[in-house]
């Protein structure tokens, strides 16, 4: 289990996480919503340690992370995959390469630096790019692919990482509908069939209402919503964004993602690239 206790971010005179708690059952799938500025953000990246604390605690199944360094740090941010809306990725090096630098944090020193990986670890990367559909891609530099390839070469990276937490930051940000949809149900797939724990950071409260279990809602760094999907009515969502433009930012978010409330829509077999 995941616990954040009283985690406070603040950076100079602004307060980006205010005494956020949550606690993150394994196997769940959290949506986390908010407008630009909420800490949603700044949230994942505390998870991950890329950033520290001003103050308050995170364990993960009793052991104390907020303090960890050195090889322990990197361990953790392995076991804790962060996916981000720029996918990350080197552009210039072939798609297996950029995953196989997923099994960074699991290599010595000298095997990083000239990137020497085992055969183990390309037989991981080989399943990974199977699982995204994108085994036949694995030669092709990952600057030639569409967004929505890359996001899930991105995806398959954090996979080698043998993860027990995927984080990701607004994955979906830049995607079109159809490449949207599919990362959404990538992720889904992985957290049914694997029981990795999914937080997805998410500016559309139309997917994170289609593929989450559980959606928090944050506003001016602190969580005003956290609960099952279908207990986030209107009235709670005008709560939390303001009623300001409400109806405008709602409708034309629904509308630019065209991915169903019910459920996913099932991949396409093949993808543009």
């Amino acid at each position: 289990m995941l616990e954040i206790r009283g985690i406070t971010k603040k950076f100079g005179d602004i307060l980006a996480v205010d005494d956020v708690s949550l606690r993150i059952e394994p196997g769940q799938m959290v949506g986390i919503i908010g407008r630009s500025g909420a800490g949603k953000s700044t949230l994942l990246r505390l998870i991950n340690r890329l950033i520290d604390p001003s103050a308050g605690k995170i364990s993960f199944c009793g052991c104390e992370i907020t303090h960890l360094r050195g090889r322990e740090l990197r361990l953790w941010r392995a076991s804790c995959a962060m996916i981000f809306q720029q996918f990350n990725l080197v552009e210039r090096m072939d798609v297996l390469t950029n995953v196989l630098i997923g099994r960074v944090a699991h290599q010595g020193f000298l095997s990083s630096m000239v990137l020497h990986f085992s055969e183990l670890d390309r037989a991981r990367a080989v399943r990974a790019l199977e699982r995204v559909d994108l085994l036949p891609q694995a030669l092709q530099r990952a600057g030639t692919l569409s967004g929505g390839q890359q996001q899930r070469v991105a995806i398959a990276k954090a996979l080698v990482q043998n993860p027990k937490i995927l984080l990701a930051d607004e994955p979906i940000a830049s995607l079109d509908p159809a490449n949207a949809a599919r990362v959404m149900e990538t992720l889904k797939a992985i957290n049914r069939e694997d029981g990795i724990t999914v937080l997805v950071n998410l500016h559309t409260l139309d997917t994170a209402r289609s593929y989450c279990e559980r959606i928090v809602a944050m506003r001016e760094g602190k969580v005003h919503f956290d609960g099952a999907a279908e207990e986030l009515t209107q009235a709670r969502v005008r709560e939390i964004y303001g009623t300001d433009g409400l109806e405008a930012e709602v409708d034309e978010r629904v509308t630019s993602t065209a991915i169903p409330l019910s459920r996913p829509r099932q991949p396409a077999r093949t993808e543009a690239a």
